[in-house]
């Protein structure tokens, strides 16, 4: 018999006292935790004939660990039967203690058999739970995930099979999803795994999409935007993929406060007559108005731990595509960044998919794109601009000039102590292009400005794209990048920045420590041993320590 239990249960925000676990389960029902002693529980609601819970699990002791159980209807569905799992549990913050964050993005969801670890490598985030859970590795406070948790556009093969289940997949989107069905069964391929189904009811975690979660190249510019919109399917797609994203991500992310005054999840607990509702209708509406009016809905949040702040950026859904205003980050976004980038922390840490500081050499080939593509050569070279654009990936935040100089400017006050006493560190993490790196900002005094990349997951470059990600990026690419956006009076960055470690193109997930020295973040990957395919060994790739003492260097 079935279990009622299809995805989850999954530990999503937790501070010092409170826990939120989400799960996804076969039918209506009433969801309940059980954790020393007490129990907390929580019905159902509906979205397009998929049930969810979100338990708020509240009165707990700061810095305490409680192994937990999940019930349905009464009926014990986790932890499962003879599972060869630590138990779960829940593990609230314990002020003082120092942040350790692992994070990394790009993750498709192949099997982790001979055939998947030869096509799309070993999946680290599976070599870090099988770490984690065997106690070769301590659990992280908190599993950060910076977009293409999903591949809405590239499908593998398990994919398509269910796609072929239920329509013609020679037509229109194809092998490409096409509504909410298709994003369940995406998300259920993506969590279901043991290990990583394990790691995820044990470590809370925070979210953020980038473009493959929709489409490559999401909002890339206003062209690609009107060329989409004229397609059959594109409507669907957007209002599907936003809506699946609020359900099965972002709700996770909000604190009880923030989900208390959340629009959508209002319409959950407003019920008084303790029926399941269905919220089908007014999410699809609220999806296809956050994509109308991105003004509308503010995707990005922030996170306060012991003397660290977490800034996520939404960098995709809240651009702002006008030509004459182009952002990555709207006028609303913008404003929200700049209220929240603050000094009294040691470490600022601003999440955001997209690389803020690229290799200075793709950089300048990014910003010199846009200004020929927003007209600065003429209409002809316009149209090559926006081809360009879209057939390299052009579109990170070097490619939205007046949105760079405007973060740069604001992370400059930040590290000066403009805004109240600088931290230690102002870092960037992020994920999306499918090679690792450390960089730092030239600065002789102030706060560092450092980026800190890991990506991918699970989905490595071909290698002679890596062999081209490398001449892009580094060596001749720097001078003659920084020529191209000169003719097309593109603006100087208000400072420079070098590669201080990589890139490095394993399969990794990267871990932040926030340790008394400094921020050190390591890089692994996995490794299979004696044909092993399904345990495969965690394994260092690079380590790194950006120091507390502004005068120390970068040690690794």
């Amino acid at each position: 018999m079935a279990t009622p239990l299809v995805l989850g249960p999954m530990l999503r925000y937790v501070d010092d006292t409170s826990a939120s676990i989400w799960v996804e389960t076969r039918a209506d029902g009433v969801v309940s935790v059980h954790a020393d002693g007490r129990s907390w529980q929580a019905r159902t609601f509906a979205v397009h004939g998929h049930h969810f819970a979100l338990v708020e699990v509240d009165g707990l002791e700061p810095g305490s660990v409680s192994p937990y159980s999940v019930e349905i209807d009464g009926v014990r569905v986790w932890p499962e039967p003879d599972s060869q799992y630590p138990a779960s549990v829940i593990a609230t913050r314990a002020p003082g203690r120092r942040s350790r964050i692992a994070y990394g993005s790009c993750r498709t969801s192949v099997p982790h058999d001979r055939s998947g670890n030869r096509t799309h490598g070993v999946d680290s985030l599976r070599a870090f739970a099988l770490a984690v859970a065997d106690g070769r590795e301590a659990r992280p406070d908190l599993l950060l995930f910076l977009g293409d948790q999903v591949y809405a556009d590239s499908t593998t093969k398990e994919m398509q099979e269910f796609i072929r289940s239920r329509r013609d997949i020679h037509e229109e989107p194809g092998k490409e999803l096409k509504d909410f069905e298709e994003y369940a069964h995406l998300y259920q391929l993506a969590w279901s795994d043991d290990a990583n189904r394990w790691l995820l009811s044990s470590v809370p975690s925070a979210m953020i999409f980038d473009d493959h979660d929709i489409r490559d190249d999401w909002n890339a510019s206003l062209d690609w935007k009107k060329d989409i919109q004229a397609t059959s399917w594109w409507h669907e797609r957007i209002v599907a993929g936003l809506a699946s994203y609020w359900v099965y991500q972002h709700l996770g992310n909000l604190s009880p406060r923030e989900r208390a005054a959340d629009e959508m999840w209002q319409q959950v607990t407003g019920r008084r007559d303790g029926a399941s509702p269905d919220l089908t209708a007014v999410l699809d509406a609220f999806a296809d108005r956050c994509d109308k009016d991105p003004d509308s809905y503010l995707w990005s949040y922030s996170r306060d731990f012991d003397g660290t702040r977490l800034i996520v950026l939404d960098s995709r859904a809240a651009r702002d595509l006008t030509p004459s205003a182009r952002g990555l980050l709207d006028a609303q976004e913008l404003r929200w960044f700049d209220d929240h980038m603050r000094g009294g922390f040691r470490h600022v840490l601003i999440a955001t998919s997209l690389p803020f500081l690229l290799p200075l050499g793709l950089h300048h080939v990014e910003a010199w794109d846009e200004a020929i593509a927003q007209g600065a050569w003429g209409r002809p070279a316009a149209w090559v601009g926006e081809r360009l654009r879209r057939a390299f990936d052009l579109e990170h935040w070097g490619a939205f000039q007046n949105s760079f100089q405007a973060v740069a400017g604001i992370a400059t006050e930040l590290a000066d102590g403009d805004r109240g006493p600088a931290p230690q560190t102002v870092t960037f993490l992020s994920g999306d292009v499918h090679f690792s790196y450390l960089a730092e900002v030239e600065r002789q005094s102030g706060s560092r400005i450092v980026q800190a990349v890991c990506s991918p997951m699970r989905n490595p470059l071909p290698r002679f794209l890596r062999w081209f990600s490398v001449v892009m990026s580094y060596g001749a690419a720097t001078p003659m990048g920084a020529a191209a956006a000169h003719s097309a009076k593109v603006p100087d960055p208000p400072f420079r920045w070098k590669t201080v470690k990589g890139p490095w193109f394993d399969n990794n997930v990267a871990l932040l420590v926030d340790g008394p020295d400094g921020l050190t973040m390591t890089w692994h990957t996995g490794v299979v041993e004696d044909g092993d395919e399904l345990h495969p060994r965690l394994e260092e790739v690079a380590s790194i320590t950006v120091p507390a003492e502004r005068d120390a260097t970068v040690s690794s």
